[in-house]
């Protein structure tokens, strides 16, 4: 009698047509509680990706061809949402711009300056741990605790930065009370919290193998082609990452600058009190926040979801954009 595993899965049939023969009952049994155990192991993500991710995706694309406000049911409107935000919306082509000036120029400074402390931190003969938790530390605060301290010392009347700057004679910016200075401000805030990037950063440096560093100083290699030629070859995997993981996450600013902006402008949302973002002139106006403004505080949720479809796009066509681009080096190198 044959067992299982010697039943086979096809007879040669004349003509040279291949049949496959029926699986054994044993076989199927075998195949379905082994189907079972992996559907087990994996419910709790399968749980998670349902709950948190595919049905509020979907539920987003469904609202977003509504018009619904939270109370009255929800009535399809087609293509109107999109219409009015992309063509009616005040404020939907401005926070896009501030949104990408964000992502372009904190990204950008963040990985520099990142991966610049990173490689000073790991030259230093001693006090490294010092200097590495001097820099991570920022990082641990809370946004909105860590925004509030920056309003404060860069308030223009009374914090320490433009009087300390008006002791030198130089020029006291408005800072977060600025249309001009308000984003460069969030992005000064934004390289204070660097600790991330630093630790990544140096982990791959030291990860780096000393002995083509050796080998590029017997070629006559100096400080600048070593780095060129060893360093950035070997880290460029972490710096995409960095730059990948920086877009999301910018292109979901919200709490940072929405505080920046209450505590600037002096109005505390309360009783019979309701802050607009963007403070000030809308220069600090994001995505996430129209997201909030039009959804929570005027209840059309319709429009909210326009948004955050549209926000998810460009989040998907960057992503893929610079993984493309990383390929591309890949191939090159």
């Amino acid at each position: 009698m044959a067992t299982v595993s010697e039943v086979p899965e096809v007879s040669d049939i004349p003509g040279g047509v291949r049949e496959k023969l029926p699986t054994p009952p044993a076989l199927r049994r075998k195949r379905r509680r082994e189907l079972a155990t992996a559907a087990g192991f994996l419910s709790p993500w399968l749980i998670g990706f349902a709950v948190f991710f595919a049905y509020p995706l979907i539920a987003t694309v469904y609202f977003s061809f509504m018009h619904y406000d939270g109370f009255n049911a929800p009535s399809f409107v087609g293509l109107r949402n999109f219409s009015y935000v992309l063509t009616q919306y005040p404020y939907f082509w401005q926070a896009l711009r501030n949104t990408v000036w964000l992502v372009v120029v904190m990204v950008t400074l963040r990985t520099i300056f990142g991966m610049g402390i990173g490689m000073l931190i790991t030259k230093i003969k001693s006090g490294a741990g010092f200097f590495r938790t001097a820099f991570y530390l920022p990082y641990l605060a809370p946004p909105v605790a860590a925004t509030i301290g920056f309003a404060f010392l860069l308030n223009p009347g009374t914090g320490p930065v433009n009087h300390f700057l008006q002791e030198l004679g130089l020029p006291q910016p408005g800072w977060f009370t600025s249309p001009t200075w308000a984003k460069p401000s969030l992005v000064m805030l934004g390289i204070w919290g660097i600790g991330d990037l630093m630790v990544i950063f140096m982990a791959a440096l030291l990860d780096v193998p000393s002995e083509q560093y050796e080998a590029a100083s017997l070629d006559g290699a100096n400080a600048f082609q070593r780095w060129r030629y060893v360093t950035l070859p070997n880290i460029s995997p972490i710096i995409m990452f960095a730059v990948v993981t920086g877009v999301i996450n910018t292109l979901q600013y919200y709490t940072q600058a929405i505080v920046a902006g209450q505590v600037a402008s002096g109005i505390i949302s309360g009783s019979g009190q309701q802050f607009e973002p963007g403070y000030p002139q809308g220069s600090t106006w994001t995505l996430p926040q129209l997201v909030y403004n039009i959804g929570f505080q005027h209840f059309d949720y319709g429009a909210a979801c326009v948004i955050s479809i549209l926000l998810f796009l460009i989040a998907m066509a960057c992503t893929s954009l610079l993984m493309r681009r990383r390929s591309g080096l890949m191939v090159d190198d």
